[in-house]
């Protein structure tokens, strides 16, 4: 990473003296309503790279959508991994169904 030049660490600066109070909005209110807000949007776990062994049928069906298969399995277990701790919420509260 370059170094900053005295020019850009003398405008940080100056930034960095303005009071919050005294920053102009105008052109963009601030947000006061976050109903709609979506958690974790934008976060990215970190990747890990692992060997894993499919069924020849479940690796054909994860090919046939085109490209990106591993996105799509990760997708999918992301997905498994999401519902499981649903239910086990369920089950601790005692809400869980009967599957008999």
């Amino acid at each position: 990473m370059r170094k900053l030049s005295k020019e850009q660490k003398r405008d940080i600066a100056a930034l960095a003296a303005i009071r919050d109070e005294d920053i102009d909005l105008t052109d963009m209110p601030e947000v006061v309503d976050w109903s709609k807000a979506e958690m974790g949007k934008f976060y990215r776990p970190p990747k890990k790279a692992v060997t894993m062994r499919l069924d020849a049928d479940v690796l054909e069906w994860l090919k046939g959508y085109g490209r990106g298969y591993q996105t799509r399995v990760n997708f999918l277990l992301r997905h498994a991994m999401a519902s499981a701790e649903i239910g086990s919420r369920a089950v601790r509260r005692g809400k869980a169904r009967d599957p008999r």
